[in-house]
């Protein structure tokens, strides 16, 4: 049985890449879907032409990664494409952030993406691929979301190296690191003061395209938009200080200027 399972699918990028991958993947026999809303996955589950499978959970609990593991090893499957799309942040300053929510962060971006990659690998074989989304927090430090960057650019580092390691079992790693995307996810994770960030808000059915598209052409990073494909650029050729000491002037700057 040929699947994909995609993690963080109750909304967002996740939801949009379980939309998009039956147009990609023709000859898929079901995905697999994983989120804490249940009642989103079934609203997903009833409009994809595909079998679906709910796995309805938190991701940061040991038992659905005990029955994802337990369903895989019972099922002759092979997955052909694995998207690790959950994914959670919170703004403001290291210091006023707390704790739970900032172990939370690391939790969820890295070690629930971890374990994952480690439970679906033996599924994976010649020609399957692996989206991790990362972000463009992964460029550089980031002040006013320094534990979100961070965890990100643990999931960019892993990819590349996941991605050197797998290539010659055939299986293709690309690193998705959108910018701000039009989700919830700023509503939960609040926003930072620097207007920059909402002037190059992308839509996700857009990153989910060029993300799959990309992931096609064995592409090791996929960045959707020239302001982020500049950002990377600078990030790159910039040192770390510098660039965190520019973005971290921009949130102060902004933040004053929407305190007018």
């Amino acid at each position: 049985m040929r699947i994909a399972v995609v993690t963080g699918a109750s909304s967002g990028i996740g939801e949009e890449f379980a939309r998009q991958i039956p147009k990609l993947y023709r000859n898929l026999d079901e995905i697999w879907v994983m989120a804490r809303r249940t009642k989103r996955l079934e609203e997903l589950k009833s409009q994809i032409s595909i079998p679906v499978r709910i796995f309805d959970g938190d991701m940061q609990r040991d038992y659905i990664m005990e029955r994802l593991e337990k369903e895989l090893s019972r099922q002759n499957v092979r997955i052909r494409m694995l998207v690790n799309a959950a994914g959670c942040g919170k703004t403001g300053s290291f210091s006023e952030i707390d704790s739970k929510e900032q172990l939370g962060m690391i939790s969820l971006n890295c070690l629930a993406l971890t374990r994952i990659l480690q439970i679906c690998l033996p599924y994976l074989a010649n020609g399957s691929r692996i989206i991790n989304i990362a972000s463009s927090a992964a460029f550089a430090p980031q002040p006013g979301f320094a534990v979100y960057a961070a965890s990100k650019s643990y999931v960019y580092s892993l990819s590349q190296a996941l991605r050197t390691e797998l290539r010659p079992k055939g299986i293709i790693v690309t690193a998705v690191c959108p910018g701000p995307v039009d989700t919830e996810f700023f509503r939960r994770s609040g926003t930072l003061p620097n207007p920059f960030k909402d002037s190059v808000k992308a839509a996700p059915e857009r990153v989910v395209r060029k993300a799959l598209l990309d992931s096609v052409k064995k592409r090791r990073v996929s960045v959707y938009g020239p302001a982020m494909k500049c950002a990377r650029i600078t990030a790159k050729l910039a040192p770390d200080a510098l660039t965190a000491e520019i973005l971290g002037r921009a949130n102060r700057f902004g933040g004053k200027a929407a305190a007018k």
